[in-house]
Order: structure tokens, then sequence, then C-alpha cells
């Protein structure tokens, strides 16, 4: 990170001259540049721009329809629009991906800001996941254009979505929280989880029906956080009801249990960051 980048986030005195900007403030304030800072960079140069949030997800959703509907004859009739649920699937997945690929190396790519910026370390992991959910924002308007085009109208549980995202976001902060805390010591963390990422993207039912696979499987895929997080969103905007007692319980749960166990295990160890990075 340059020199000109520190600066610019570097918290600045309010107008007595005198203090500082509380912590929070602080840390807040630097959230908001960071979140901006990724956001032009990954648009800059680039004819589509923003416009690419929309069509990725849309591109990946007519891959994957045509091979899992024609060639694979995967689709099941218990589903009542598979393009939808492809893109529903598709993009709480990635942004869970993005959200975590980015985390795990906040710590790293921010030596140069930690060694001249006083500020809360936990503010680089949790900054990937909020820029990683502003994309997801955007990649709502593709499944809109899906749904337009299908003529999928919208029941009143999808009100419930922005709690289910909220869900999401926590848990994925968690999840930061611990692999950024695990790369530091051990590169090799950021090697493995693309391999973690890929047999659980097979794992989880995006392009397929939970339906479809054996009973035992079918009955611990209860305690696949992605898959209750994905049921939850494909159940409100899909199906057109409630979420369920179970999905929202387990939602809740393996968010703040992530949670937890990111938030402990950063705690523990980023007083020994800067010996590492």
């Amino acid at each position: 990170m340059s020199q000109n980048t520190a600066t610019e986030l570097a918290p600045k005195k309010i107008k007595d001259g005198d203090a500082w900007y509380p912590t929070s403030q602080r840390d807040m304030f630097v959230v908001r540049q960071l979140v901006t800072k990724d956001f032009k960079l990954k648009y800059r140069r680039s004819v589509l721009g923003i416009a690419w949030s929309v069509l990725n997800p849309l591109l990946m959703m007519l891959v994957q329809a045509a091979v899992f509907t024609r060639l694979m004859v995967r689709s099941d009739t218990s589903i009542p629009n598979f393009p939808i649920y492809l893109i529903l699937g598709n993009t709480a997945w990635s942004l869970m991906s993005d959200a975590t690929r980015q985390g795990m190396e906040s710590i790293i790519h921010a030596q140069s800001l930690l060694k001249k910026v006083r500020i809360n370390r936990w503010v680089f992991p949790v900054q990937k996941v909020l820029f990683a959910v502003v994309n997801y924002t955007f990649s709502l308007a593709a499944v809109a254009v899906v749904m337009a085009a299908f003529g999928w109208t919208l029941s009143p549980w999808a009100l419930l979505l922005p709690l289910g995202v909220l869900y999401l976001t926590i848990f994925c902060i968690g999840l930061s929280l611990l692999l950024s805390s695990l790369a530091v010591f051990f590169r090799d963390v950021i090697h493995l989880w693309g391999v973690v990422l890929t047999a659980w993207m097979y794992l989880t039912p995006l392009f397929y029906s939970v339906s479809i696979l054996p009973d035992w499987m079918a009955s611990i895929m209860r305690f696949n956080p992605m898959y209750l997080y994905i049921t939850f969103i494909r159940r409100i905007l899909l199906w057109k009801m409630a979420p369920g007692l179970l999905v929202h319980g387990g939602c809740i749960g393996f968010a703040l249990l992530m949670l937890g166990i990111g938030y402990a295990v950063f705690r523990k160890t980023e007083d020994r960051f800067i010996l590492f990075i």
C-alpha cells in the first residue's frame, strides 16, 4: 500500500485541533475509505465497469443452466424455476467466496499501512467483507433481471432478504477474522483455502437439488452453513415462503459461532502480526 494511501487514511483532527476522533469514528472512517478505494480499483480501466457485477452472475447462470438442464439433465421438477434457483445460489456463494478470499489476505496486504497508522487491525478483514457485500448488492440487479424475464413476482417474505444477508455477512466476518489470523502465520492457508472452497462448493446444492442426494447426505446438509444461508434466500425469493425455524436458527447459530471463534483467535494473535507480515 502506497505512502499516499496511508496519508489519506490517517485519522484527521477535529476542528478544535486538540483532540482526535474517537476510536470508533476513526475505524469507520477508514472502513469507508478502504471500501471506496477497492471499489474504484476493481472497475478502473474496465470498459463495462460496474456492469460486470450484473453480467458475471448472469453469464454464470446461463452456462450452468445449459450444462445441468440440457447436457447432464440434472434439473429437478421440484424446483419451480431452475435459472432463478441457480442465480440465487451463485450470487450468495460468490459473496462468501469473495469475502473470505480477500479477507484472508487483508492483514498481509495492509502491512505498510499497519506500520504507519495506529488503527484496530480488525478493520481490514471486516472492510473486505463489506466490499463483497456491496458487490453482492449490485449483483441483485442480475437476480431482478432474471426474475423479470421469467415473470417471477415477489411475496412479502422477500422483505426478509436484508436479514438473510446480515446473517451471511456476520458469518463471513467471523470466518475472515479466523482466516486472516491463520494466514499471517501460515501462508499455506492461502493456497489450501482455494481447495476447501472448491470442495465446499460441490458439497453445497448450488446447481443441483438436495433431493437427488442420498438420505444420509441430505440429513447432514443442515450442518453446512452455506446450504442454510442459500436456502434462507431461496425460500423467501423463489419458494415465496418463510425460512422456517430450523433454517432461521441455523443461520443465526452459525453466524454467532463463527464470529465468536474468529474474533477470539484474532484478538489472541493480533499483537504478533507485526512480527510476521
